[in-house]
C-alpha cells in the first residue's frame, strides 16, 4: 500500500504548492523530460512544459486568487503511472480534478492536470483519501 501513499503524497505536494503559491515547488512536481499538458477551468489546453509552467506562474502570482483546498483524493495506480481524482474547493466554487502522474526514478511526477466545474457534487465532500491499485 506504500505506492498508494506515495501517489497521494505527490498529489498533496501539488496542492501545497498551489496553496502556498510556491512556483519552485510546483516546478519540481512536473515531469521535465516527458510530454505534459494542463487544462485550467475555462482555459484552452496547454501543451509543453514551458507553457504549462508559464500558466502556473501566472496563476500563482495572482495575489487575489482565492484559497484552494483538495478533498476526497482517490488514487488509481497502473504500474509506473497513476492518476488521482479529487474535488477542489476554490473560494465558493467546487471543481472536480484529475491529476496524472508517472513514476520517474522512484518519484511521482505530474504529466497532466485538469480541473473543471462540478455541477453535481456528492452529498458531502469526503475528507478521507482513498486509493486503488489495478
Amino acid at each position: 500500500m506504500q505506492e498508494h501513499a506515495d501517489v497521494l503524497f505527490a498529489n498533496d505536494g501539488f496542492y501545497v504548492a498551489f496553496q502556498t503559491k510556491d512556483l519552485e515547488a510546483m516546478d519540481r512536481l512536473w515531469a521535465e523530460d516527458l510530454p505534459v499538458a494542463c487544462i485550467h477551468p475555462g482555459w484552452p489546453a496547454i501543451r509543453g512544459r514551458d507553457e504549462v509552467m508559464q500558466s502556473w506562474a501566472a496563476i500563482l502570482s495572482n495575489a487575489e486568487a482565492p484559497a484552494i483546498t483538495c478533498r476526497g483524493a482517490r488514487a488509481y495506480r497502473y504500474r509506473n503511472s497513476a492518476f488521482v481524482t479529487c474535488y477542489e474547493l476554490v473560494g465558493d466554487s467546487l471543481l472536480v480534478a484529475t491529476n496524472v502522474f508517472v513514476r520517474q526514478a522512484e518519484t511521482w511526477k505530474l504529466v497532466h492536470h485538469q480541473a473543471g466545474p462540478c455541477n453535481a457534487p456528492p452529498g458531502e465532500l469526503p475528507e478521507d483519501e482513498e486509493s486503488s491499485v489495478q
